[in-house]
């Protein structure tokens, strides 16, 4: 994979001219800026792009402030401009959050790992699927997944995988893609597996198995916003770092 086309087309397909998620997400689309807004509580909303520089970014900061309610955020990526963002959206008061690297593989390359013995991966996109996906989540980071639970039965479909990793009859990881039609990517989120089945192969199992789902429908780049305990388990599965994001928000999450 060339990472540098990757960048190119992650920046071009994912940020520049991604379309609304949903019927409630409005694009909206500033010479400088790009951001997504929302009347639905569920949806994700904040600033998707831009192309700034040190003449421009303070005013646009400054014009952005006063959106910065509830979730919304200013995604930064490390390759944006200027150099010195972050500091400014800092001084303006907003609030960094956790840094993650941006990796990426194509779809067809990641290989096929089986879960051990005894754990079976299964797809889940019922609204039940989707209830033991976001009850896993919320067992296993400790936060509250009503509003993700809602975007999710609210998914059009055809736009969302979940897969659940049972064994017997319980869940023990679970995790979903995203889709985006007219596009070369599928987003990988959500991979959380209890403590105590940590380590023993099925976050690449499950992996895997979305990236054949993914390959089924055509998709050629996989794209995760992958936290230190993740990148390591990713990069053995052939995804590469393009760049680095951190969400800049009104207050700490």
């Amino acid at each position: 994979m060339d990472p540098v086309a990757a960048l190119s087309a992650f920046d071009r397909q994912l940020r520049r001219e991604l379309p609304p998620g949903d019927p409630e997400t409005t694009v909206e689309r500033e010479p400088r800026l790009i951001r997504h807004v929302s009347t639905a509580a569920h949806s994700w909303q904040g600033v998707v792009w831009t192309d700034l520089d040190a003449a421009t970014a303070d005013a646009a900061i400054a014009a952005e402030l006063p959106r910065f309610t509830g979730d919304y955020e200013w995604k930064h990526f490390s390759h944006d401009r200027p150099a010195d963002l972050p500091d400014r959206l800092a001084a303006a008061g907003l609030v960094a959050d956790v840094l993650e690297a941006v990796v990426v593989a194509e779809a067809a390359g990641v290989p096929d790992f089986a879960p051990p013995a005894g754990v079976e991966i299964v797809e889940a996109t019922t609204p039940e699927g989707i209830e033991k996906a976001t009850d896993l989540h919320q067992r296993v980071f400790g936060k509250d997944m009503s509003k993700l639970r809602a975007q999710l039965l609210a998914a059009a479909p055809g736009t969302l995988d979940v897969v659940l990793a049972v064994a017997g009859d319980e869940v023990v990881s679970a995790a979903r893609t995203d889709y985006y039609p007219g596009t070369d990517f599928a987003g990988l989120w959500g991979g959380g597996t209890l403590p105590e089945w940590r380590g023993k192969g099925i976050y690449k199992a499950v992996v895997s198995r979305r990236a054949r789902l993914a390959q089924a429908r055509g998709v050629k780049y996989l794209q995760v916003d992958a936290l230190p305990t993740s990148e390591p388990i990713l990069r053995r599965a052939g995804f590469v770092r393009i760049t680095t994001t951190r969400p800049f928000t009104a207050r700490p999450r």
